[in-house]
């Protein structure tokens, strides 16, 4: 395992676990959130964006976490292990709102510097709906790649504590 993605809803876990997995397997981490958002929360534009990650998987180690559907594919290209957090709306939706409480006025560690926490509608519904909207299409792009790419699936916080005991287990 050199080069790790991990997808999956707002609010599952993505940023903590590539954390926690970098600290495990001292693989650099690239949280997508913190390079693609700009002080104040400006996007960056998708051409700048691809290039971005193209450059980034050229690297031969690393754990990249965030979704960003439409570039999803760039990832997957080069990734060999796949992690995918696909765990009920209610506990995303709670973790959103619980992490917009926890990091009210200041900026997350997984984000840029001038981005502080924020919660609106859209983004709850999008979280609320990622299962419905958003989860088909990755579990299809999986299903692809299931024979060439290490996929995990992770249904449970059972289950991601399972993996992180794992990979401490195979560093000891």
């Amino acid at each position: 395992m050199e080069r790790v993605m991990i997808i999956g809803s707002g609010g599952s876990g993505k940023s903590t676990l590539a954390r926690k997995l970098s600290n495990i397997t001292r693989l650099p981490l690239y949280h997508l959130d913190a390079y693609y958002w700009q002080p104040g929360w400006i996007a960056t534009p998708n051409e700048e964006w691809d290039t971005f990650q193209q450059e980034l998987i050229l690297n031969n180690e690393w754990i990249i976490d965030g979704n960003y559907s439409r570039t999803l594919d760039i990832r997957i290209a080069r990734a060999d292990t796949i992690i995918f957090f696909d765990l009920s709306p209610w506990i995303t939706t709670f973790r959103v709102i619980k992490r917009r409480i926890k990091y009210h006025g200041r900026t997350r560690p997984d984000l840029n510097e001038g981005c502080p926490e924020q919660l609106d509608w859209e983004f709850i519904r999008w979280v609320w709906n990622f299962r419905k909207h958003k989860r088909p299409a990755i579990l299809d792009k999986l299903k692809i790649h299931e024979k060439d790419k290490n996929i995990i699936i992770l249904r449970s916080f059972r289950e991601v504590k399972s993996l992180l005991d794992q990979f401490r287990n195979r560093t000891t």
